[in-house]
């Protein structure tokens, strides 16, 4: 009778050692789980902040080069664009980096991405209009939606082998690209109105004289 009852005893301790032991390391995962969702909020704030930094940037670069900045006076350019490298140096002054994990073949398909995207930048100034075309087919084969112009199906197949995080990147890149692009464009076209109005101008002027 006493052999029983220590037996129970010793057996309610073993049990009661089990139950603690299991609570704890539910609390103990419950309180990783909610780590877990810290740290991925604070790779989507990072990553936020490296796209902010990004985007200003550009918006900079894109006001120094405007039309705009060519039809003032010397000394207002120098002077906005004094304010404009300010601005640009202290937005460099902000570093943020947020380390993508991949495996090698993930690693070798971001290298051959990027490898794909330089090619066609390096042919901006030999053709550019080739080159926004080729940039489109590469930026509709990163888009979730239905394209409205040709895929390229090559590169896709290599974004595919990308991690999800530089997949958003390699598009970001795209994005980027298209849109100086269209500046360009847009720059190009102001100047050639430009020119063409002053010619007309001139032969205007030019015609009054004699008649």
């Amino acid at each position: 009778m006493a052999q029983a009852r220590i037996s129970a005893k010793a057996n309610e301790g073993r049990f009661c050692r089990s139950s603690s032991m299991a609570d704890r390391s539910s609390r103990l995962l419950e309180s990783l789980d909610q780590l877990e969702l810290r740290v991925e909020a604070l790779r989507e704030a990072a990553t936020a902040v490296e796209q902010e930094k990004e985007v200003l940037l550009e918006m900079i670069h894109s006001i120094q080069n405007s039309q705009d900045m060519r039809q003032i006076s010397d000394g207002e350019r120098e002077e906005l664009n004094l304010t404009a490298n300010r601005l640009m140096g202290r937005t460099l002054t902000v570093e943020v980096s947020v380390e993508t994990i991949r495996n090698p073949q993930q690693q070798e398909s971001l290298k051959h991405a990027t490898r794909v995207i330089d090619e066609v930048v390096s042919k901006f100034l030999d053709d550019l209009g080739n080159a926004k075309s080729h940039l489109m087919s590469l930026y509709s084969a990163c888009s979730s939606e239905v394209p409205a112009g040709p895929v390229d199906q090559k590169f896709q197949s290599i974004v595919i082998g990308c991690a999800l995080e530089d997949q958003k990147k390699i598009k970001r890149r795209l994005e980027t690209l298209l849109r100086n692009i269209e500046n360009s464009d847009k720059a190009i076209k102001l100047l050639e109105h430009s020119k063409g109005a002053a010619s007309k101008t001139l032969l205007q002027n030019t015609e009054s004289r004699f008649n």
